[in-house]
């Protein structure tokens, strides 16, 4: 129960800390989630489509705030927010040929 509670104090104390990058936190473990799901089951094109559209949307937000109020590791940041972003939208690309 303690390593629960330790848990529970971490996700709260962070999500006061710094409430967007905690939502972006929240939204690509979402779609971690949803695309290991589409992974598994590839007959769920819900779920493939999801996770792709809370990567672009997780990646557009961590762009807007790093232009906004620079972080101190402001360049890898904007380098990993636009690689996730450039695949997600090649992923949505290639679903859209396919289907």
């Amino acid at each position: 129960m303690r390593f629960w509670s330790f848990w529970f104090n971490s996700f709260f104390l962070s999500s006061q800390y710094n409430p967007p990058r905690f939502v972006e936190l929240l939204m690509l473990l979402l779609a971690i989630a949803m695309l290991a799901i589409a992974s598994i089951l590839p007959n769920r094109l819900p779920y493939l489509i999801l996770g792709l559209s809370l990567v672009v949307g997780a990646s557009i937000s961590i762009l807007v705030r790093e232009a906004i109020a620079p972080s101190h590791e402001t360049r890898i940041t904007q380098l990993t927010a636009s690689l996730l972003l450039i695949i997600s939208l090649y992923g949505f690309a290639d679903l859209m040929y396919s289907l």
